[in-house]
């Protein structure tokens, strides 16, 4: 297979799997931008975990809300942390308690009653991701997966799930970010832009 055939199907599976997040994905985006908006105008916050590709998307996300996404807007810090952009927590926690509690116990240590957390997964099996999700739900936290495939584990057990329809990892981080940015945007200009309902 040449590049330019790779690259073709590549963009044209991305398209497809954008295309299916139109029926799929839409009214629990919008589920997931009323419950955070719900949380922010009480002064709550918002955290975010995942591994890997899913740990750099949920720094990315955390940027967006806490800097801003849409320029055309002056508004204040919307208050987000990535929880896997601490090093010496994530090594020590790792080293002392197990890899698969250190989101868990920076949800125990961070996490206060009426904030949110977005869980990302691809899978939505990855253990420590599943025991974050339930330190949350344990200490009065909101939940929402960022999901793939059939959503895993962790479709049963946020509060709402958005799961990316594909099977394929690097679609599935696609439609993560895209996801993201949708909603950060959206939270936005709810909070602070004119006639956005």
């Amino acid at each position: 297979m040449k590049i330019h055939e790779f690259a073709l199907t590549s963009l044209k599976e991305s398209s497809e799997v954008k295309l299916l997040m139109i029926e799929k994905c839409i009214p629990d985006i919008a589920k997931a931008v009323d419950l955070l908006c719900d949380s922010f105008k009480t002064g709550k916050k918002l955290l975010f975990c995942g591994n890997g590709g899913s740990a750099a998307d949920s720094q990315h996300l955390a940027t967006e809300f806490m800097i801003r996404l849409n320029h055309n807007l002056n508004r204040p810090a919307i208050p987000a942390l990535a929880l896997s952009t601490d090093s010496s927590n994530l090594t020590a926690g790792g080293n002392d308690i197990g890899f698969e509690n250190v989101f868990a116990r920076n949800v125990e240590g961070l996490g206060a009653e009426g904030d949110c957390l977005i869980a990302i997964s691809t899978s939505g099996n990855s253990s420590n991701i599943i025991k974050a999700v339930n330190k949350a739900k344990e200490k009065g936290l909101k939940t929402i997966g960022f999901l793939g495939g059939n959503g895993g584990k962790l479709k049963d057990i946020v509060d709402i799930a958005i799961v990316i329809p594909s099977s394929n990892v690097q679609r599935i981080q696609e439609g993560h970010i895209t996801t993201g940015h949708i909603i950060c945007e959206s939270v936005e200009l709810k909070m602070y832009g004119e006639d956005f309902e």
